[in-house]
């Protein structure tokens, strides 16, 4: 059976460590000055984790995938997620930056507020954040300015510096991504080109019939891709979010069928996967200006 450690502590996770906790929400960790060894183990964390590995290490399972690491790799982890690998028997000195954060930190604040907006949180290891010399650097120095706070001792600012701190560190992790989904246009591109291939296979197929409308998450496990870096990049690439995408190629799908004369506005709803035909009435609408029997008549 395979044994997951658990942390739901900060403190936790520094003893596990060896290191001192200055701050029991938060730490900033050069794992370089972590002078134990260790083996490996899968772990489950109660609190946020932004991973930065300087060296190859490996494969490393996260969640259900396996991810080779490669030098200024950033991961993200957030509550709740497993990560780590099962012990082969290798021992091994921790490398690179670690900055565990806990939620609790976060209430009653503004960034907390805001969480919901840094999305990668949620993305799979094969979609980590691969960064520049230069954005490896601007990410360590940002982790050693928490380092610097932290070593000072907590009084009535400290929560809002640190918070403040912490801002800098996600906004700058959302500008690289941006900049990832940029450098990696061309392959943006072919996911986008097996998304239309997916959309026309769902209703070829048969599929709305069977499984209802098609739903975003369905079109990210058929290009292997998280729900949520999928709608990123379908945003980054389109415009539109990724279910407003699906929407207009439903809605196109249903224009084709209302010039059928023979299929009746109920039988084309039941097609498309709508369990009611007066919400495929509704959404046609929506988005087309007109109603499906007002499109009709007008064709």
């Amino acid at each position: 059976m395979r044994t997951i450690l658990n942390f739901d502590t900060i403190h936790e996770y520094n003893t596990f460590l060896g290191i001192e906790t200055f701050h029991p929400l938060i730490s900033s960790i050069d794992f370089s000055k972590v002078g134990k060894e260790f083996k490996h183990i899968r772990k489950r964390y109660g609190f946020y984790f932004i991973f930065l590995k300087q060296i190859q290490c490996g494969n490393l399972i996260y969640g259900r995938h396996r991810y080779d690491y490669q030098e200024g790799t950033l991961v993200f982890i957030g509550p709740g997620q497993v990560a780590g690998k099962d012990d082969t028997g290798e021992v091994f000195r921790m490398q690179g930056w670690g900055l565990c954060f806990h939620p609790d930190l976060l209430r009653g604040t503004a960034l907390g507020q805001k969480m919901k907006n840094y999305s990668f949180f949620s993305y799979q290891s094969n979609e980590s954040l691969h960064m520049s010399e230069r954005e490896k650097q601007t990410i360590i120095n940002c982790f050693q300015e928490i380092e610097g706070e932290l070593n000072h001792s907590i009084d009535k600012h400290s929560k809002s510096i640190i918070v403040a701190h912490l801002e800098v560190v996600l906004n700058h992790c959302l500008r690289f991504y941006d900049r990832q989904f940029i450098t990696r246009e061309e392959v943006n591109k072919g996911i986008l080109f097996r998304f239309e291939e997916e959309i026309n296979l769902y209703f070829d197929s048969n599929k709305a019939q069977t499984i209802g409308l098609p739903s975003v998450q369905y079109f990210a496990d058929r290009v292997h891709l998280s729900a949520n870096y999928f709608g990123d990049l379908i945003k980054k690439e389109t415009g539109k979010t990724a279910q407003e995408y699906v929407q207009l190629k439903l809605i196109n799908r249903a224009k084709d069928l209302l010039h059928h004369p023979d299929k009746s506005i109920n039988e084309i709803a039941y097609e498309l996967g709508f369990k009611y035909p007066h919400h495929f009435s509704r959404m046609f609408k929506k988005i087309a200006g007109l109603s499906p029997t007002d499109y009709r008549g007008a064709n």
